[in-house]
């Protein structure tokens, strides 16, 4: 019989053979190796091959090198999707680096914070951000050299950096063997929208990003037949790990600077996709689009759709046009979709409103299994009833490491031993888990608890809006009453009245809105509505004095 100490020995003395670190910049060098001359990259009307593509990717990671970068050294990317984006994900890592994607849609001010805060040492940006960028470069503390992505046959110089055609021109291509040591090294760090306060650093590494990547791929179906557009932005998440997941198997990364209908049809038909990722405005938008045209897709593409549950509408137009919805729930500090809505077939014949009811619920873990509970204060369990809500909290290889510098956050996020997402659900009967709402967004009036998630899910299969936000309005009375804001389809008409009849017909009357108003729904570029903002709005105006 082995015993513990000679257990420990072998395990230490046959490690180089048994062991290696699991990481996704792995998967770049089988791709290469697997389909070497095969269409990887499309970015306008440029493509590369995976030897191409790689061969960037190297030049990229020796200038770096050649700049300082060495193990853990952070590099920022302000950019949208774009082959240069996606090869710096790869280059910064074999560097030994660590990425630092952020989101294009902040401003001047919240860039320079998560630039300081990650101590980024270079900033790859796109040259569209140039200007925002220099305006606050004197409060930047440690990024002194800036490297700018300029559009194809742009003809202007680079307003803050070196271009990057420049930077890796001269470079060689010699292939680098992966820099990783421990699996558990950080490969990327990932800010949170910052809706309540600053941003919060989630530390990304190189052992969940393989997992994750290769749940997605699964979770996704994708092969090396697969075509993959890029609506998501590839800075949410590291493109909720789909720039990892597509290189995996082989697929086809397919570039979409600017999310449009014509152009997402035109490159959808042309390069053949068959997954993406996107908001359900994404969705209706091509809908719409393809519906005025009379086009439809000859094939099933599949479209994830994360946050707010896929609504009737989201699901029939989409499917119309060829498009299968598929729900699935994440969060940053989750490395994107942690669980998904596992579809059952005999679902396939119902009713597409009950199907819609189905595919509001996020489901069950990804396949690389992490436990996933819904709890009540005391960390016990809710019934599996489908009605107690409870706070989503979870566990293992997909959670982040820590919030980066902010030991007091992460402890707190990290209390009794599992992660808190602040998140409301249910979990019913069959153990598929319903997101009801933000914990602090649950609206609290008169007593009763309001989930405005399932208030904007009946609001939505009007046929008459095209987007909704609930959120909880301050009242003297009642302490919140249940506000909507509704977006109406361009040329479609609906009064309050007819909002408030459609409510009453479906939900309980202490849910039913007490206002209406009618306006476009502000959302991040990850698709969040801003309800911070809406509540933000509803208590200045509570605290102007009345007009004479």
């Amino acid at each position: 019989m082995i015993t513990p100490e000679e257990l420990a020995g072998a395990k230490e003395q046959y490690k180089s053979v048994s062991f290696n670190p699991l990481t996704p910049l792995n998967f770049l060098k089988r791709a290469v190796w697997a389909f070497p001359n095969k269409k990887a990259v499309v970015h306008w009307d440029e493509y590369y091959t995976w030897r191409h593509f790689a061969e960037r990717v190297y030049q990229l990671a020796h200038a770096l090198k050649e700049q300082g970068i060495t193990r853990n050294d952070r590099v920022a990317i302000l950019s949208r999707n774009n082959n240069a984006m996606l090869e710096a994900f790869y280059a910064i890592g074999l560097a030994g680096g660590v990425s630092v994607p952020l989101n294009y849609r902040l401003n001047g001010r919240d860039v320079a914070y998560i630039l300081n805060h990650s101590e980024s040492k270079i900033l790859l940006l796109e040259h569209t951000y140039a200007e925002a960028v220099q305006e606050v470069i004197p409060t930047l503390e440690t990024t002194k050299f800036f490297i700018e992505i300029m559009p194809p046959n742009l003809l202007d110089e680079p307003i803050i950096g070196v271009k990057y055609e420049d930077f890796i021109k001269d470079a060689p291509t010699d292939p680098i063997d992966v820099p990783v040591e421990d699996e558990r090294d950080m490969i990327s760090i990932v800010y949170t929208s910052g809706t309540t306060g600053q941003p919060k650093g989630c530390v990304h590494t190189h052992r969940g990003a393989y997992l994750n990547a290769l749940g997605e791929a699964i979770a996704a179906g994708l092969t090396s037949d697969s075509s993959y557009l890029w609506t998501l932005p590839m800075f949410h998440c590291d493109g909720w790990n789909f720039v990892w997941a597509v290189t995996a198997v082989g697929a086809k990364h397919v570039c979409l600077e600017q999310v449009r209908a014509d152009a997402m049809y035109e490159l959808m038909t042309r390069e053949k996709v068959t997954n993406m990722c996107a908001a359900p405005t994404v969705y209706l938008t091509l809908a719409e689009y393809m519906k005025k045209n009379y086009f439809k897709f000859p094939c099933k593409v599949k479209g994830f759709i994360a946050g707010a549950p896929p609504s009737p509408l989201v699901i029939s137009e989409s499917e119309y046009c060829g498009i299968e919805i598929v729900h699935v729930y994440g969060l940053s500090e989750t490395y994107g979709p942690h669980i998904i809505c596992e579809w059952l077939d005999e679902w396939d014949e119902l009713p597409i409103t009950k199907q819609a009811v189905i595919k509001a619920r996020q489901g069950v873990p990804y396949v690389q299994w992490n436990p996933v509970r819904v709890v009540d204060d005391n960390m016990n369990d809710v019934p599996w009833d489908g009605a107690t809500p409870g706070e989503v909290v979870m566990q293992g290889n997909n959670v982040m490491q820590w919030y980066f510098k902010d030991r007091e956050k992460t402890d707190e996020a990290f209390r009794g031993g599992w992660f808190h997402s602040g998140d409301a659900a249910a979990i019913h009967r069959d153990g598929y888990l319903q997101i009801v709402d933000r914990l602090k967004d649950i609206i609290a009036t008169g007593g009763e608890k309001v989930s405005g998630v399932e208030v904007e899910a009946a609001i939505a299969q009007h046929p008459a809006v095209f987007d909704v936000a609930v959120y909880g309005k301050p009242d003297p009375k009642w302490g919140e009453i249940v506000k909507a804001l509704v977006q109406l389809k361009q040329g479609e008409t609906a009064t309050e009245e007819d909002i408030l009849e459609w409510c009453r017909d479906r939900l309980s009357r202490f849910k039913v809105p007490r206002e209406i108003e009618f306006g476009p729904v502000l959302r991040t570029a990850t698709g969040k509505v801003q309800k911070n903002l809406l509540k933000k709005r509803e208590l200045e105006k509570a605290a102007k004095p009345p007009e004479a």
